[in-house]
């Protein structure tokens, strides 16, 4: 689905303020690809040969060049000091509080999303490398007393509307990208690194997590899947999680 910009969907409370960058970005890419466009036709017939008999070696001199060029730098200058560095900052300074966001884990790995929720106690349980298996593959220390009502899915994240969503991304092997296009979020997972990145879906639906980073030669296949419910189905989900960890006990 496509907006009236041409691009993904808006789903996220930021998306818009990205779409407006982009287009203003463009239409300076447009303006500039269609100025050299025709400063070039003019290059051409002006100094053609049969016109220019002899060769001039001072070259050509006017201030509408130097004066395009300067407007181009300040207009660059604007959107990158108005537009790009607000939106970075907000992005990567100012996170919501653990307390009204939900809070989650993101691993990346060759080639799968593993996904951990904190329990009731709205705690982390502790993930050893030493416990990591195909059925286990977060390495989560169920001995843990924080890690006992934690829940974790692989390939599917479930997220509520119009609730800020906070995810500490990381990775167990290469370097993944954790891309969501409708939400106009991508943020690259290094090893070594727990990177925090948030927004807060404003559309309900089904939407697919994609690697933005080649990460190996099942590159193509590492595709998650974002559901955004409302409140009341997003603790429905969560509840029926907590009843299958029960029931495997």
């Amino acid at each position: 689905m496509l907006n009236l910009l041409g691009l993904p969907v808006e789903a996220s409370a930021h998306a818009a303020e990205i779409d407006n960058m982009i287009v203003l970005v463009h239409w300076l890419m447009a303006v500039m690809f269609v100025g050299w466009g025709a400063f070039f036709v003019f290059v051409l017939f002006r100094f053609r040969q049969g016109a220019n008999q002899k060769a001039s070696y001072t070259g050509a001199k006017g201030k509408v060049a130097k004066g395009t060029e300067i407007a181009v730098g300040i207009v660059e200058i604007i959107l990158l000091i108005g537009y790009a560095i607000p939106a970075w900052a907000t992005r990567v300074t100012e996170f919501p509080a653990e307390s009204d966001a939900v809070v989650v884990h993101l691993v990346g790995e060759q080639f799968a999303w593993n996904v951990q929720y904190p329990g009731a106690d709205g705690k982390f349980g502790r993930t050893d490398i030493k416990l990591i298996t195909a059925a286990n593959p977060l390495g989560l220390d169920r001995t843990d007393s924080d890690a006992k009502d934690d829940i974790t899915t692989i390939n599917q994240l479930n997220i509520p509307v119009d609730r800020p969503i906070l995810v500490h991304l990381s990775t167990k092997d290469v370097i993944h990208s954790f891309g969501l296009t409708e939400m106009r979020v991508k943020q690259d997972a290094i090893p070594g690194m727990q990177i925090p990145v948030w927004f807060v879906p404003t559309r309900a639906g089904d939407y697919e997590i994609s690697c933005s980073q080649l990460c190996g030669l099942g590159h193509y296949r590492m595709r998650g899947f974002v559901t955004v419910q409302t409140a009341d189905a997003y603790q429905a989900w969560m509840a029926g999680q907590v009843r299958e960890l029960n029931a495997t006990r």
